[in-house]
């Protein structure tokens, strides 16, 4: 398995890993920058991901935060057409947060243009809501606990605590085995169960 870090590298949002096998090539999260306006700048130069996004077989998505989710709508958007795999609270949760994030990007953009803080010529959000429930619609659940064979390579969704439905996932090729812890919980943590 080739790794290509695409996001959270040097710093913790913006998560995304694209993976490649001789047969399949994937993302494990697919995240939006978070903070000031370096963030934005950061999520407009991944706009096109360097990469065709039409030639990504799938997605595993860790769990529902922005900063491992929030640019799944804008991979809808460029033409993206596999599926996004999550476990089945994940997917629930994605939903309301990814139209959330759509509705703040749309928001943000009517704002910068009725007052003119735009450099362009109109603003634009950098996803809709629309794109963002073509994403939403990509998501397929996955069990827990049960290796399942996406093309050539096994995967493992596996609980960690961080958040309801949050997983880290475990990628076996021929010999090759990777975890991708994803953001684990705590042990003792009043509302969440112990990460595995």
């Amino acid at each position: 398995m080739r790794l290509s870090f695409l996001g959270a590298a040097g710093e913790v949002t913006g998560s995304c890993t694209l993976v490649e096998t001789d047969d399949v090539r994937f993302l494990v999260d697919c995240g939006m920058f978070q903070g000031g306006p370096e963030a934005r700048q950061k999520n407009m130069r991944a706009l096109n991901f360097g990469f065709d996004v039409r030639q990504i077989d799938f997605v595993l998505l860790t769990h529902a935060h922005i900063d491992h989710s929030g640019l799944l709508p804008r991979l809808a958007m460029l033409g993206y057409r596999g599926p996004i795999y999550a476990s089945p609270a994940t997917r629930d949760l994605a939903e309301v947060l990814l139209l959330d994030s759509a509705h703040l990007q749309e928001e943000d953009a009517r704002r910068a243009n009725r007052h003119g803080y735009t450099r362009h010529e109109k603003a634009l959000p950098l996803y809709t809501t629309a794109d963002a429930r073509r994403a939403i619609a990509k998501i397929t659940p996955l069990p827990t606990h049960r290796e399942l064979p996406l093309g050539e390579v096994g995967v493992t969704l596996t609980p960690v605590g961080h958040l309801l439905g949050a997983c880290a996932v475990t990628l076996r090729h021929k010999r090759q085995t990777l975890a991708y812890s994803g953001d684990v919980g705590r042990r003792h943590d009043l509302l969440m169960p112990a990460p595995e």
